[in-house]
């Protein structure tokens, strides 16, 4: 079996545009905007710790080592309740806890006038970026390479220590990768970069204004957002319509977010 140079070099620019977005946006709205790389580190660092760790952990105990909730999740209904869930709460209750720390930071530098929305821009670049790369960019990378020892005949070799079930899994999709693959791929990533500048915006709003429900109200917004994800998981929902529901939700919202930003500098 052999992954068709077209497809690799598909995939291949596919992970170099979804890599390079964030760190390109970032750089074009910096000035204009005002972006702190604190915000966007800030970002980062809560992806990296509530995304990737915590969630992790939780859905690791949940899904597989408890087995009271493992067979009740087995239940496509509660799977797509928890899996939605779950990415809410773990990344908008750090969303939450950076936010209102960026907020203390700027009022106790008596900047609170000049606080305006660019700031959740940065951290929302460094949150979505941070996914783009981690959960995107790396793991595409991975299977890039999988790709490649494939087409030598060496990937049973390169794989020898993995057992024989997850071996074939590996076969399986590597036979079933495309160049719409890559596109569907881009896709994703770019939808889930605005959502995550989106659901930083309405935070930081939220924040700056003090309500006291912008924390269950964003968790409720982001287990929205993955509820079709969950869906497909659950084999309730095909992939098309996924990927057509992120794309029409993706555009609104990166609609909404253009002329948010743009409406300053027609002011002024």
């Amino acid at each position: 079996m052999v992954v068709a140079p077209l497809t690799l070099t598909c995939l291949s620019l596919a992970t170099l545009f979804v890599a390079a977005l964030p760190i390109v946006l970032y750089r074009r709205l910096r000035r204009p905007l005002a972006l702190n790389a604190r915000d966007a580190i800030a970002g980062i660092a809560v992806f990296a710790l509530f995304a990737m760790v915590i969630e992790r952990a939780l859905n690791g105990y949940v899904l597989r080592q408890n087995e009271t909730t493992a067979a009740w999740l087995s239940n496509p209904v509660a799977f797509v309740i928890y899996g939605a869930l779950a990415a809410g709460v773990c990344e908008e209750v750090g969303r939450f806890i950076a936010m209102r720390l960026m907020w203390r930071r700027t009022l106790a530098a008596g900047a609170a006038a000049e606080a305006g929305d660019g700031r959740a821009l940065g951290y929302g670049i460094g949150h979505g970026g941070a996914e783009a790369w981690i959960v995107g960019a790396l793991v595409q990378i991975q299977w890039i390479v999988f790709a490649v020892v494939e087409n030598r005949g060496q990937l049973d070799t390169y794989l020898d220590n993995v057992p024989a079930d997850s071996l074939m899994r590996i076969h399986l999709i590597l036979a079933s990768l495309s160049p719409q693959m890559a596109g569907i791929f881009v896709l994703e990533r770019v939808a889930a970069l605005v959502f995550q500048i989106g659901l930083s915006v309405l935070m930081w709003r939220g924040v700056r204004a003090g309500w006291r429900a912008i924390l269950p109200l964003a968790i409720i917004a982001h287990a929205l957002v993955d509820v079709p994800a969950a869906l497909f998981q659950a084999r309730v929902l095909p992939l098309f319509a996924v990927d057509g529901a992120y794309a029409l939700l993706g555009l609104i919202v990166a609609g909404a977010l253009v002329k948010l930003f743009r409406r300053p500098a027609r002011a002024a």
